[in-house]
This record gives C-alpha cells, structure tokens and sequence, in this order.
C-alpha cells in the first residue's frame, strides 16, 4: 500500500468539453460549506465581485452568472481533474491517465480549493472563481482561511489515515497550502520544488514550476510510489533529482532550458 498523498493547487481556467472519465466520478464532500459560500457570493452584484477579487468588468460577468445559476441542475459540472485546466492540470493530463493510475489518483492527490475546500480528482464541480486568499467575509471571519478554518486539514487527516500514508507530498502554492495545519496532520511534510537552468543558473519560473507540479503528480500516479526516497525517480521532460539542494524536507528537481520549439512551414 502506498504510504503518500499529493496535494495540488486548482486551477482558474475550466474546460468543459472533457473526455469521459476511466473512472466513476464522486461527490465533494465539504458540500455545505459549499453551499454557503455559493448563497454568500450569489447575493454579491457584478461591481462588488470585481472588487472583491480584483478582476475585469467583463470577469465579474461571468463570475455573477456563475453564481446565479450555481447548483441549478443545468449547470455544467465535471470531475474536478478533467475540468481544471491550468499549468499544473496541462502537466498532470488527467484525462490521459490509465484507469489503474485515475484509480490510485483518486485515493492519493487531492486538490485544495477556496470553494470546495478539499477535492479527489474525480469529485464533481461547477464553474467558479473564488481563490484561497479571497478576503470574503463570513460569520467565521474575514477571509476564506477563517471559514474554512481545520475542516480541510481534519478531512485531509482522515484521507491520510484510511491508507495508512506517512507523507503529504506538498506541490501546492503557499497560497493554498496556507489552509492547511501540517503540524496536526501527524505525518512527514515533504515540499517540492523545481527549477530550470537559465543563463547558467537554476532559477523558479513560475509557469514551468506550475506545469512540473503537475507533471509530478501524474509521474505519481503512474509509478506509485511506496516510499518517499522512490521520489526521486522522478523524470518527466527533463527533470532530474538536484542532489545537492535536496534536503529530508525538501526535493529539488533541476532541468536544462528546453529547446525553442522550431515553427512548422
């Protein structure tokens, strides 16, 4: 039995013209909490949801139409790894992924989220925008952190024990692993980062680190790994374990700048 689960980051771009799954989808399960940011932000109007998270006027459109017709059951909806669709998911392809790898995915990744709090790659979502460090004032506080306050790190808790994991494996953004308490968790904190050659140096690139934290969970998800040392095996397009910057706490995996792609014609 695997001995580690993987935490993502979500993503703000959504597809919804997905391939079927190769597996059963599940159902979030932090579903009234849900419910009761979703009845917070339908009664926002356009103008304070811009304000609110800082977007354009034509962002804030959509993002009130999202929340008038949330939980209507015309609404689209999808599992949550198929339907992301930003850096991170462009590198974990879920639906590329084999039934047998989809399957160990689903008890091993899970995917922090501002409005569903804690997602398995095949629970079923609808469109939204609500990021972790949203300022959205509830009852419980003046930011999403109050809100949600040790509901995900006690959901989390209870994923980590029902398959006996003794690692989180953290490839998520500090943003959202902030939601969490790692302490109470009871289990070895791994962080991982990764770099890329440029002008002779290793340097985070943002896009590229995004892309390889997915990239990560996919490699995971296919080699299932049993123990932390098996991480670094990890050697997907380019990355190599960075020795040397590694430390029990921390992998670090380096790569050379990829090649400029050549234009066709």
């Amino acid at each position: 039995m695997s001995t580690m689960i993987a935490i993502l980051s979500p993503a703000k771009t959504m597809d919804w013209d997905h391939p079927k799954a190769s597996i059963e989808s599940s159902r979030p399960r932090l579903g009234t909490s849900t419910k009761q940011l979703a009845e917070t932000l339908r009664g926002y109007s356009t103008k304070k949801l811009g304000t609110l998270m800082s977007i354009s006027d034509k962002l804030a459109t959509l993002n009130h139409e999202r929340w008038q017709s949330f939980g209507k059951t015309s609404n689209d909806r999808g599992p949550a790894a198929m339907c992301f669709r930003g850096d991170v998911y462009q590198g974990l392809e879920a639906w590329t992924l084999d039934k047998r790898s989809m399957a160990w995915a689903q008890d091993h990744v899970r995917i922090l989220s501002g409005l569903y709090g804690l997602l398995r790659p095949m629970d079923v979502i609808q469109p939204y925008r609500l990021e972790m460090g949203t300022k959205l004032k509830t009852d419980a506080g003046a930011s999403l952190y109050d809100f949600w306050g040790d509901s995900i790190t006690k959901t989390l808790k209870k994923d980590l024990k029902s398959i006996k994991a003794s690692a989180l494996i953290n490839l998520a953004s500090d943003e959202y692993s902030n939601a969490l308490d790692f302490d109470a968790l009871d289990v070895e904190i791994i962080n991982v980062k990764f770099l890329q050659k440029d002008g002779g140096k290793d340097k985070f690139i943002s896009f590229f680190a995004k892309q390889a934290r997915g990239l990560m969970a996919r490699w995971m998800s296919e080699n299932r790994p049993r123990k932390i040392s098996d991480l670094a095996g990890f050697n997907l397009e380019g990355y190599r374990l960075n020795k040397s910057a590694t430390s029990d706490a921390e992998f670090v995996f380096s790569r050379p700048k990829p090649a400029a792609k050549k234009k066709a014609g």
